[in-house]
């Protein structure tokens, strides 16, 4: 299918349908990027990036599953098992 028959098509939809097909585009080009979104970046090897060992001084996290489980516990306040 050409651009031009895709688009003919398109403009023969009525406009809440053409309004629609314009929200699938955005999406798609949301979940796959654009072209110019897929050059290269300079990238850190992982253990340089900066977030790596950023809660290496906290104590509290040492037990990452229960500092969550305790955290979710007060914020929601959900009963114990």
């Amino acid at each position: 299918m050409t651009n031009q028959a895709i688009a003919a098509a398109i403009a023969a939809l009525p406009v809440e349908a053409q309004r629609e097909v314009m929200d699938f585009v955005v999406f798609l080009r949301q979940r796959h990027g654009s072209a110019a979104a897929k050059r290269t970046v300079n990238k850190l090897p992982l253990p340089r990036e900066p977030f790596v060992g950023m809660w290496a001084c906290r104590d509290d996290m040492a037990d990452s599953a229960r500092w969550v489980r305790d955290a979710r516990q007060r914020e929601y306040r959900f009963p114990r098992r």
